[in-house]
């Protein structure tokens, strides 16, 4: 008998559409906060204010998205939608001449990866056996990471051979969104839902949350605290540009980060299978508060270069390990909801850590914005060593 049976077929198809979407998003991404900058004029706090409106956009939506997919029993359809918008957001980047217009274009973009979000990650726990679920969000996560260090690397490929314009890459980046979108719909086949499985009547209901149990409400609340600590990787990029990092490099500090996470997601998923969750993520926590010192007391690019690689060792340690945490504390025919509910809260986190770490680093300094992080990623290792203690 096989212990560890093979991770299924559509997973890995998953998987390369993450790729695809996080290749043509991070083509964007890793460019637009020196975009916002240095093109169109913007704040270091206006940075914070559009990326955590966008973020928090994302992680909000899959609330609804996630219970409409319990209520519906189906999973691939949201998904579909929310890959689309993404995809069809990306022009919006290249046309933009405005902080307005470049706010419109996240906020689109990011409805669409709220919506796919939750549906996405409940279709990998109906995929597979709970033996194998680390190992499968942990795959995903590692291909989608893939893709987030191949955009960046794409990005300054063309911004050498464009002569630093902005706007082209942008128009390149079109082309994988929709390549993503047509590969989630002829590569994914959605499995049967369970014969006798109660499909959730009411999208949302106290009656429908008091079915999640005490221990997934915990996970909701590290879970968000976890997320105050880790405002936007925007925030990296402007950090390595305070110390000369030139425009057309800086998608480079999202190619160290990703690299790093991307090796490291699916070990630490199949770990996850193997040990005390609690455990690991306090590793993470201690990986987190130790990257953020570093890149607070920074005196040039190898210090940035160092905090940039532990926070993408600490990503790979707990964003698979996180999603695993939420499948396994659900109900089956709860999980898009769980999913949901879990990224609200890291929703509204996210938006409060970016605006948060904005403010600071206008009016104190970048020091001051991640001194603050390492604080909160402390409290929230204090909480979980706490709990840890008692069980």
């Amino acid at each position: 008998m096989n212990a560890h049976p093979p991770i299924p077929r559509a997973v890995w198809v998953l998987g390369f559409v993450s790729l695809l979407m996080d290749v043509s998003s991070e083509m964007i991404h890793s460019l637009l906060p020196v975009f916002m900058v240095s093109v169109l004029g913007a704040s270091v706090l206006m940075v914070g204010i559009v990326e955590g409106i966008a973020e928090a956009t994302a992680l909000i939506v899959k609330v609804f998205s996630g219970t409409l997919s319990d209520r519906l029993g189906r999973r691939k359809g949201l998904a579909v939608l929310g890959y689309g918008l993404g995809a069809l957001s990306k022009p919006l980047f290249a046309l933009a001449t405005t902080l307005p217009l470049v706010l419109s274009a996240r906020f689109i973009d990011r409805i669409g990866k709220g919506i796919r979000g939750a549906p996405r990650d409940a279709l990998i726990a109906d995929l597979t056996p709970p033996a194998i679920r680390g190992a499968a969000y942990g795959l995903r996560q590692s291909l989608d990471t893939v893709g987030a260090f191949a955009g960046p690397m794409l990005a300054i490929g063309l911004m050498i051979l464009f002569a630093g314009d902005f706007r082209l890459v942008f128009w390149c980046a079109v082309i994988p969104a929709f390549l993503c979108v047509a590969l989630l719909i002829a590569g994914v086949r959605e499995p049967d839902a369970p014969a006798g499985e109660r499909k959730v009547r009411v999208p949302i209901h106290w009656r429908t949350l008091r079915q999640l149990s005490r221990d997934y409400w915990w996970v909701v609340a590290i879970g968000g605290i976890f997320t105050l600590a880790r405002f936007s990787e925007a925030f990296l990029i402007l950090r390595a540009r305070d110390f000369g990092l030139p425009d057309t490099y800086a998608p480079a500090v999202l190619i160290a980060m990703n690299l790093v996470y991307a090796l490291t997601a699916y070990p630490a998923g199949r770990l996850a299978d193997r040990m005390d969750h609690r455990t690991l993520l306090l590793a993470g926590l201690a990986v987190l508060v130790v990257a953020d010192l570093v890149l607070a007391f920074a005196s040039g690019l190898a210090g940035v270069a160092a905090g940039v690689v532990l926070w993408g060792l600490h990503m790979g340690l707990t964003q698979g390990l996180l999603a695993t945490m939420v499948a396994n504390t659900a109900p089956a025919a709860l999980r898009g909801t769980a999913f949901g509910f879990f990224n609200f809260v890291s929703g509204i986190a996210m938006l409060v850590a970016s605006v948060l770490a904005g403010g600071l680093w206008d009016a104190f300094g970048p020091a001051a914005t991640f001194t603050a992080g390492a604080g909160i990623c402390a409290v929230a290792a204090v909480l979980l060593a706490a709990r840890k203690a008692r069980r």
